[in-house]
C-alpha cells in the first residue's frame, strides 16, 4: 500500500509543481488585477498542498515520527512569513514571496528525505534568516545614503576575503569558511552583496575612464583573492556579474568583448595553475575514464538523474546518498532522481521567474544606483542557478556552488535571504514613489 501510494503521488507532485509553475508564469502575463488577485491566491494553496503531500508519503515511508511535527513546524513558519511579509510590506512583490516559499518547500523535502538532523539545522537557520532580513525592506526604502559609501562595501567585501585567505578552514581543496563561535561562516556568500553594492555606488558615482579603471582594479582583487583561495566557483560568479554591471553601466560594447576575452585568459590561466580545475574539467570531459576516483562524483550523478527519468522514483525509492556531497552541490541530482526531472524542470522555471522579476524590478528603477543593484543581484542569481543545475547534469564543469535556497548551507542561505529581502525594497520603494506621485496629481 505504501508504495502504490508513493507512486502516485510523484505523479501528483509533479502536477502540483507544473500547475505553481504555470500560474506563477501567468502572473506576468494577466492583464487586470482581478486575474492577478487569482494568480496570487492559487499559488500558495498549490505550495502547501506540495509540502503536505511530499512530507506525507516521508512519513509513511520511514515512520519516523519526527517528520509531522517538522513538518507542521515548518508550514506554520511559511504560514506566518507569508502573513507578516503581507502585513508589514503592503506594496511588497507576492510572486518573489510565493517563488521563495516554493523554493523552501523544495529544500525543506529533499533535506528530510536526505537526512533528518541536516534538516533540522537548515530550518533553524531559515528561520533566524527570515527573522534577520525582515527588516531589509524597510531600511532599503527608508535610508537614502547608500548609494554615498562604496567604498566601505569596498574595503569591507576585501577585508573579509583576505581573512579567508589567511585563516580560512580548507574544505575540498579551497579556503571556504571560517569559524566564529563554533560557526562555520563563509564569508564570500555575504560578499556578493557587498561587491554589487560596490560596484553600483562607484559606477554611480561616473562611468568615465578613471572611474571605470579604479572600479574594475577593486573588482579584480576580489575575484584574485577568491582564486587564491581557490573559491573559484564564486570567482567565476563575480567575474561573470562585474562584465554584466559595467556593460550595463557604460553601454560599451568595448568593456563586455574585453571582459569575455579576461575570461578566457583566466580560465587558461586557472587550468595551468591549478590541479584540482585539471581533475574536475577531465572528470566533466570523460568521467567514465576514472569513474571511481574523479569520476565518481558526476558519474552518480548522471546515474540518478537517469535512472529517475522524467518522473522519478519516488521519494525514498532512490540512492541519492551515493553522490558525495549530494546535500549541497548536488542537490539538483537528488531532486531528478526521486521527483523526475519534470519536477526538477519546474524548480529551474520557478528560479528563472525570480530571475525575470528581479530584471523587471531592474528596468523600472530610475536611479543608475538601484538599477545596476538589481542587475548585479540577479545576474548573480541565476548564474548560481546555471553553475549547479550545470555541473550536476555535465553540461559544464562542476563549480562546487549551491542551489539557492534548495542546497544546505546556513551562510548560503541567510545571503540569500538578503539577497531578495533588496529586491523587495527596490520593488517596494518603487511602488511607493508611484504611489505619492499619484496622490501629488490628485
Amino acid at each position: 500500500m505504501v508504495k502504490l501510494i508513493t507512486d502516485v503521488s510523484k505523479y501528483l507532485l509533479i502536477w502540483l509543481a507544473a500547475m505553481y509553475t504555470f500560474w506563477s508564469f501567468r502572473y506576468f502575463n494577466v492583464g487586470d488585477e482581478k486575474r492577478e488577485r487569482i494568480c496570487r491566491r492559487r499559488l500558495p494553496h498549490l505550495l502547501f498542498l506540495l509540502h503536505f503531500l511530499a512530507c506525507g508519503v516521508l512519513f509513511l515511508n520511514t515512520g519516523d515520527w519526527k517528520l509531522p511535527v517538522l513538518y507542521g513546524v515548518q508550514a506554520v513558519f511559511l504560514l506566518c512569513y507569508m502573513s507578516l511579509y503581507g502585513r508589514l510590506y503592503r506594496n511588497r512583490s507576492e510572486i518573489l514571496v510565493n517563488n521563495m516559499c516554493m523554493l523552501l518547500c523544495v529544500g525543506f523535502i529533499i533535506l528530510a528525505r536526505l537526512s533528518f538532523d541536516k534538516a533540522v539545522r537548515q530550518f533553524v537557520i531559515i528561520v533566524f534568516s527570515a527573522a534577520v532580513t525582515m527588516l531589509v525592506p524597510f531600511i532599503m526604502d527608508h535610508t537614502w545614503q547608500l548609494g554615498k559609501i562604496p567604498w566601505l562595501y569596498g574595503f569591507l567585501g576585501l577585508g573579509l576575503l583576505c581573512l579567508v585567505h589567511v585563516s580560512g578552514n580548507t574544505s575540498y581543496g579551497a579556503q571556504l569558511s571560517l569559524t566564529v563561535a563554533g560557526v562555520s561562516v563563509q564569508p564570500s556568500e555575504f560578499v556578493k552583496i557587498s561587491f554589487v553594492f560596490f560596484t553600483a555606488a562607484m559606477f554611480y558615482r561616473s562611468t568615465d575612464r578613471r572611474q571605470v579603471f579604479i572600479t574594475s582594479a577593486v573588482a579584480a582583487l576580489h575575484v584574485l583573492l577568491l582564486v587564491m583561495s581557490k573559491d573559484l566557483g564564486s570567482g567565476l560568479i563575480f567575474f561573470i556579474t562585474y562584465v554584466f554591471m559595467i556593460f550595463a553601466a557604460t553601454s560599451r560594447w568595448s568593456y563586455l568583448g574585453l571582459g569575455i576575452f579576461s575570461g578566457g585568459l583566466a580560465s587558461a590561466a586557472a587550468w595551468t595553475m591549478f590541479s584540482h580545475v585539471r581533475v574536475r574539467v577531465m572528470a566533466w570531459k570523460n568521467p567514465w575514464a576514472d569513474i571511481d576516483n574523479r569520476g565518481y562524483q558526476i558519474a552518480q550523478s548522471l546515474f540518478a538523474i537517469g535512472t529517475g527519468g522524467w518522473f522519478g522514483l519516488g521519494l525514498c525509492q532512490g540512492m541519492p546518498g551515493r553522490i558525495p556531497v549530494v546535500e549541497k552541490d548536488f542537490v539538483f541530482a537528488a531532486v531528478s532522481e526521486e521527483m523526475g526531472a519534470l519536477f526538477a524542470f519546474c524548480v529551474l522555471l520557478i528560479c528563472l521567474g525570480c530571475f525575470l522579476q528581479f530584471m523587471m524590478i531592474a528596468c523600472e528603477m530610475q536611479a543608475l544606483f538601484y538599477k545596476l543593484i538589481a542587475l548585479g543581484l540577479g545576474t548573480m542569481y541565476i548564474v548560481q542557478v546555471f553553475l549547479t543545475a550545470g555541473g550536476a547534469t555535465k553540461f559544464i564543469p562542476s563549480t562546487g556552488v549551491t542551489l539557492p535556497l534548495v542546497s544546505y548551507g546556513g551562510s548560503s542561505v541567510l545571503s540569500t535571504f538578503v539577497l531578495f529581502s533588496v529586491m523587495q525594497g527596490l520593488h517596494i520603494l518603487k511602488r511607493n514613489q508611484e504611489e505619492e506621485d499619484e496622490y501629488e496629481t490628485e
